[in-house]
């Protein structure tokens, strides 16, 4: 990153503060009064009730909650620093990171962010990080799409897995660079669905996805520059690749081996 801050994972510890229980009035015997109740009941019950309201400490310390890790960012004019989430912190850099199954909901927050980052610096490329298992093939589509609208060249970078569509985003980056770390792992194959209901519901379905195979094989075979007829032949199963063969295969521009060729 241009901006060096800290990183902090897990939990980090913030200054030292002292939090105390909230002081609290014990209800006294007259309250259950009428309910018929001994005495002694009463005693007892009040002893029970004044124990948890005595002021204690309840720690020394104040940790960041363990999830998504956070780092402290100042924005500018602000008069200090705040926690923001990692990811939000990189997306300040131009850097988005796809790291789940491709749904609906995390293609309309990436495809946002591209077109927000798109809008303040059209001439800078964006960097998509992948490590992903695949997904929706139409969610996958929207950001496919959106990749070519934008006039940003985006940067596809594959971490760990990109598999069935996430292979497809990585492949749609920008010719030249489209780069992959030395040990991860692609994977391509045929779109996969299924459909119920009347018999000619189904068949509209198995058009659709022999439609959706053929568009994706098409899209492969320009990206590859391998044949089509070659294309379904190896798609017609789980097909993984090492970075070195998806390099051979023209899924990928370059294998990254080393931290200079990491920028």
């Amino acid at each position: 990153m241009k901006n060096s801050t800290a990183f902090v994972a897990g939990a980090s510890v913030l200054p030292r503060t002292r939090a105390y229980a909230p002081a609290c009035s014990p209800r006294q015997p007259s309250a259950f009064l009428g309910s018929g109740r001994p005495l002694s009941f009463f005693a007892r019950t009040e002893r029970a009730v004044a124990a948890p309201c005595q002021e204690k400490p309840l720690g020394r310390w104040t940790m960041m909650p363990i999830g998504v890790p956070k780092v402290l960012f100042r924005v500018p004019g602000a008069p200090q620093a705040d926690w923001v989430d990692i990811y939000n912190r990189l997306y300040r850099e131009r850097i988005i990171f796809l790291g789940q199954e491709i749904d609906d909901e995390i293609a309309n927050q990436i495809i946002a962010v591209m077109l927000y980052l798109e809008s303040e610096d059209n001439t800078k490329p964006i960097y998509l990080y992948i490590n992903s298992p695949g997904g929706s093939v139409i969610a996958g589509m929207a950001i496919y799409d959106t990749m070519q609208h934008i006039k940003s060249e985006i940067v596809t970078i594959n971490v760990g897995l990109a598999a069935s569509m996430a292979s497809f985003l990585l492949g749609g980056g920008e010719k030249g660079k489209r780069l992959a770390l030395v040990h991860s792992r692609i994977m391509i194959h045929q779109p996969m669905g299924g459909a119920q209901g009347q018999a000619s519901d189904i068949q509209v379905e198995a058009q659709q996805i022999l439609r959706i195979r053929e568009n994706l094989t098409h899209e492969y075979a320009r990206m590859t520059g391998q044949k089509y007829e070659q294309l379904l032949k190896d798609m017609d199963r789980d097909n993984f690749m090492s970075a070195q063969e998806a390099l051979e295969y023209g899924l990928i521009d370059r294998v990254i081996e080393g931290t200079s060729q990491a920028v």
